[in-house]
């Protein structure tokens, strides 16, 4: 036999209350209840164990203290986004962010823009934090979506609704620059899926220090990339280090090499972008630019309530990196010092 589930209805007949009393009580709208009725109603509630609809005390209140986040569940991921090591670290410390302000965090993955309004009104949001999405997709969901936006990465933004934050990637392009320059590197390949956005900015940043640093364009694909590797070894082979634009990238191509017994970093040196935990698991680890992940989540909540507060920010966030030297990378050899003469 199926077990009894006790109602609102049973709660306020056996305190003689209407169910709309009961109700108000467990919605937390107890402005013009007495504390005794309040009191009452709690404690037999805990006696009678009546569990609530959390999604349906959540909706019903202004403030269903949920905040969303979206991250594009991109083609270059293969339907892994959550195991990429940028996303699970920005995932992560935002977890931790939302919690530690009273919060809810509510993950979504979509490669679908026009799903995310239906998400964002369903559940009644204080805000949310996308990830991953281009320009177009945010000018959409600005005009779309009621509740304040966090962007990560984006170019858009307008400080009352949307707010971009976004780290210093032509500064840690520029960082990493000055490193290989500083170990005899001159001749570096770049190596990215596009050149735009943030990669863009990051090969513009090492450019200013090396003028002699090559983009080399990959697929997302991962078989693809080595395919193209493949195809490009000897022109690979030609550079005395290589900085990608992300550690996955990194990672990918420092397994590459040495699957061809090139030695890294004494024949060439590697290096990524984002200190993700794979950076550190690498071998060698992988010098990389770091950035704070912790720091922009609580940034990211913290401009969340203000917007729902309506208070004006600035339009766009700029948060610092730095560089994280590990072991592979190293003094240019000889060899290639003279290829370059």
């Amino acid at each position: 036999m199926e077990e009894h589930r006790v109602r609102i209805r049973d709660i306020a007949d056996e305190l003689g209350l209407s169910t709309a009393t009961v109700s108000n009580v467990i919605h937390g709208k107890t402005q013009k209840i007495s504390d005794d009725t309040v009191k009452r109603v709690q404690d037999l509630l805990e006696r009678r164990q009546y569990i609530p609809n959390m999604a349906g005390i959540l909706l019903a209140r202004n403030d269903s203290k949920i905040i969303g986040v979206v991250i594009n569940n991109h083609e270059k991921y293969e339907n892994h986004v959550l195991e990429d090591g940028f996303i699970a670290a920005s995932v992560n410390a935002l977890a931790r962010a939302v919690d530690r302000a009273g919060f809810f965090l509510m993950p979504k993955i979509t490669a679908s823009w026009q799903e995310i309004p239906k998400f964002a009104s369903m559940w009644n949001m204080v805000g949310l934090v996308l990830i991953g999405y281009c320009n177009q997709d945010y000018q959409h969901l600005r005009d779309e979506i009621r509740v304040p936006l966090v962007i990560y990465d984006g170019t858009i933004h307008d400080g009352k609704r949307l707010v971009n934050l976004t780290v210093d990637n032509y500064g840690g392009g520029k960082q990493m620059g000055e490193h290989l320059k500083s170990l005899g590197h001159e001749r570096v390949l770049y190596i990215a899926d596009n050149d735009t956005h943030v990669d863009h900015l990051r090969y513009e940043g090492l450019r200013s220090v090396l003028p002699r640093a090559e983009l080399l364009l990959v697929p997302m694909e991962h078989e693809k990339r080595i395919t193209f590797y493949n195809g490009h070894f000897d022109e690979i082979a030609g550079f005395s280090a290589a900085f990608a634009a992300s550690d996955y990238y990194a990672a990918d191509f420092l397994h590459f090499v040495q699957s061809k017994g090139i030695c890294v970093p004494t024949q060439i040196s590697v290096a990524g972008f984002d200190d993700s935990a794979l950076s550190r698991q690498l071998h060698p680890m992988l010098t990389t630019i770091g950035q704070d992940h912790t720091a922009r989540a609580e940034l990211a909540v913290e401009v969340l309530i203000k917007l729902r507060k309506q208070i004006t920010v600035e339009p766009e966030i700029l948060l610092p990196v730095k560089l994280m030297k590990r072991n592979s990378t190293a003094q240019a050899s000889m060899q290639s010092r003279s290829e370059l003469k």
